[in-house]
This record gives C-alpha cells, structure tokens and sequence, in this order.
C-alpha cells in the first residue's frame, strides 16, 4: 500500500496542480481501513454514515457495534439483532432493512469478500451495489478506503466536482466527461489525488462558511 502511494505521490507531485497541494496537506490518508476491518463491517459503516453528519454518525455505529458480540460485525450476528434493538441504537427504519439485507447477501454470496481479489473495480461495484442501500458512491468508497484501489474517481460526489473546480479555477461545477479528460494524466492514481480534492472542497467549504458568519 505505502509503495503504491509514493509512486502516486511521485506522479502527482510533477503536476503543476497537485505539487503545491501535497506540500500543503502532506501524505494522503486513503488506508483508514485497509486490512483493518473486513467488507461487511466497511459496508455497515457506509449505511449507518448515510446522510448523517460525522459525529452523529460516529455515535449511531458505535452504538450499533456494541450490539455484537465482543463488538465485531458479522452477518450472522447481525440477524440475530432483533430490529427494536438496531432502531434503538440509533438506526432508521429503512437502515435496518439496509443492513439487514447487506448481511443476508454476504451470507448467501451475493457479497463474496473473497472473489473481490479477483475482480475489477466495476466487477466489485456490481457486485456490493446488489444490495438494498449502497449505490455507487458507496462502492467507491469501498474501494478506494478499504480495498487499496488506487485509480477510483467518485466522479459522483459533490465534494469532488468542487474540488476540481477549485483547482482547475473552472467557472461552475465540472461533469463526469470533463472529470474524467482533466484526469486524464494522472488518472491511474486518481483514489490518492482525489484525497485532494476533497481536502481542497473541504477548505472551500469552511471559507464559505466563515464569510457567510461574518455578514
């Protein structure tokens, strides 16, 4: 993984657009769970996040992970979580069915961790978008966060398109064609830079903010 990085970071570093931002933030942090937690567990998280702020969201899945034996998710716990308890712990109702559903197709193959190995990017987000509540988006992060797939765009994600715009001084916000021609030179380690971006839109984000305070 730290090998795949710096050659990124090697390529990245000779585009004039992406030189001064990895000296601004420094090394990416895309291995946040890379071997650490296995697909069930990333995918429950990727649920219990949807549309919640972070700490909101940070609190409902610790709640939820306390749910299971010695705190590690699996399927088959997870079914034997009566619906009252996950609703309880901070889950909506249409989650419950979301998380439910994921730990039924990791049970019965739908979701098979160990083919993932084998498998390309758009393989594997066919194969984890089969299940009731993850889109593409989620399947990027999937990949990008816990899979080590180091050429994934989320070219559907706001915070990125924004990104772009920022970086690439571009009057309104870029689509998926535009995305994908800027990228076109570094595309191959576009998981790390768009690390970047996200750092970029994130301080845009609270420019924002801070000038909308002080009118």
């Amino acid at each position: 993984m730290k090998k795949d990085v710096a050659a990124a970071l090697t390529k990245l570093k000779k585009e004039p657009y992406f030189r001064p931002l990895i000296k601004k933030y420094g090394s990416p942090e895309i291995d946040r769970y890379h071997g650490k937690i296995d697909v069930f567990h990333a995918l429950l998280r990727s649920i219990v996040y949807q549309q919640l702020s972070g700490r909101a969201a940070a609190t409902i899945l610790a709640r939820v992970v306390a749910l299971f034996p010695d705190g590690t998710p699996t399927p088959e716990a997870l079914l034997k979580i009566r619906r009252p308890r996950l609703r309880k712990a901070g889950l909506s109702g249409q989650k419950v069915e979301y998380v439910r559903d994921l730990a039924k197709k990791c049970i019965d193959g739908t979701v098979d961790q160990k083919l993932f190995n084998k498998m390309t990017s758009d393989e594997i987000i066919e194969h984890v978008t089969a299940v009731k509540g993850i889109g593409t988006w989620t399947a990027h992060m999937l990949l990008i966060f816990s899979l080590n797939r180091l050429d994934i765009l989320p070219v559907g994600d706001l915070a990125i398109r924004k990104g772009f715009q920022v970086v690439y001084k571009l009057q309104a916000l870029p689509n998926e064609k535009e995305m994908e021609k800027l990228a076109k030179d570094w595309r191959a380690h576009a998981s790390v830079a768009s690390w970047y971006l996200w750092r970029v839109a994130d301080e845009a984000k609270k420019s924002t903010l801070k000038k909308t305070v002080s009118v």
